[in-house]
């Protein structure tokens, strides 16, 4: 069993769970770590590329870590909207 999941149900995926932990602990470091790193890669000092490269993995990471959680909350609620806007539909032409 994989430490981090892949495959969420809508329902699965509102909760929280380890990967939210990560993404929450992982997000500021990229943060400060590209914002760093960008600085230092502007001066031309070579450890900023570096931090910057750290930055960009570490997001790419987090990113498709967060990814699938995010889309199945995603899928759910268009389906909901899809279910409200045609039940809206129906009643606005008076068909219930």
């Amino acid at each position: 069993m994989p430490f981090f999941r892949k495959e969420w149900k809508a329902r699965e995926a509102e909760e929280w769970t380890r990967e939210d932990t990560f993404t929450i602990i992982v997000s500021p470091l990229v943060y400060v770590l590209v914002l760093i790193g960008c600085a230092m890669s502007a001066l031309l000092i070579p450890a900023g590329f570096v931090i910057l490269a750290a930055g960009v993995i570490l997001m790419v990471i987090m990113i498709r870590l967060i990814n699938p959680k995010l889309s199945a909350v995603s899928k759910d609620y268009e389906k909901k909207q899809k279910e409200y806007l045609e039940d809206l539909e129906r009643k606005v032409k008076w068909e219930e």
